[in-house]
């Protein structure tokens, strides 16, 4: 157990941040270190040897600054990359689970939704994961081109990330789905315009909850929770930091009681 180590993050750019604000909330009494690939965002597009190049270097990045922990807060990261990580450091590693699971499970349609990066279908997690428990439930797959970049621009909830979320969705609310998976750590910033969107039967389905509880379990164990005060969230950037910036502090994602010293670092080059 390392009485000094950190919780790394990383995502393609903001989205793991909806990782990282439910972790300061399980863990109020950790440092974390979190970085935003925004030059090379978005990855959805990118082959699975260039994802774990870039992911390789990030995690190397990360234990540089005192991660003990690496959470990889990106779905298509997860399924190129997190088998890679697991095989050649030797500190633990949690990818974002498939969350179809929990959707074929509960459905009582017997049809869902999903929507998530091509990067994310092609993974094994998921694949394995449909195959086990979604083997007899309609699933409607779709590929959500444009919306990562959307809410990198900061137009979440804009006229344009509407048409498009009404594009992606109106296949599927044909289909009689009642649960819509959120299968990219950018789209819980959707969240909003979606509830408007969707029916009230239709349920949205965000993985960063239950992806924080796995890693918050990880963390214990390896991990001696501080009892300091000068507790730290160091943001580091492949790019411009300005819209991860914002928002963290417009947003006030990390208020806790504890006190918090928050640190921006841009165009940080990956050697």
């Amino acid at each position: 157990m390392d009485s000094s180590g950190k919780i790394g993050i990383f995502d393609s750019g903001i989205g793991g941040v909806t990782v990282l604000s439910e972790l300061v909330t399980l863990l109020p009494t950790s440092s974390f270190v979190y970085f935003a690939d925004t030059a090379n965002c978005p990855y959805g597009p990118k082959s699975k040897e260039e994802i774990i190049q870039l992911s390789d270097k990030i995690t190397r990045f990360l234990i540089s600054k005192g991660a003990k922990i690496v959470v990889v807060a990106c779905n298509t990261a997860t399924a190129s990359a997190i088998d890679y990580l697991r095989e050649s450091f030797t500190i633990p590693f949690v990818g974002m689970e498939p969350a179809i699971k929990p959707a074929a499970l509960a459905t009582t349609t017997k049809s869902v939704g999903v929507l998530a990066t091509a990067g994310t279908f092609k993974g094994r997690l998921y694949r394995e994961t449909s195959q086990k428990y979604a083997a007899n439930i309609n699933v409607n797959y779709q590929i959500g081109k444009g919306l990562v970049e959307l809410v990198e621009q900061q137009k979440s909830k804009s006229p344009e990330a509407k048409k498009l979320l009404e594009k992606y969705i109106k296949p599927m609310l044909a289909e009689n789905i009642d649960y819509l998976v959120l299968g990219c750590t950018h789209y819980p910033f959707f969240i909003p315009l979606l509830e408007e969107l969707l029916p009230k039967n239709v349920k949205i389905i965000d993985p960063a909850p239950a992806v924080a509880k796995q890693a918050q379990k990880m963390a214990q164990k390896t991990i001696l929770m501080n009892d300091s005060d000068e507790l730290f969230i160091d943001f580091y950037s492949s790019g411009d930091i300005t819209i991860l910036q914002q928002i963290v502090n417009e947003k006030g994602l990390f208020k806790t009681k504890i006190l918090r010293n928050i640190s921006f670092t841009e165009n940080i080059l990956l050697k």
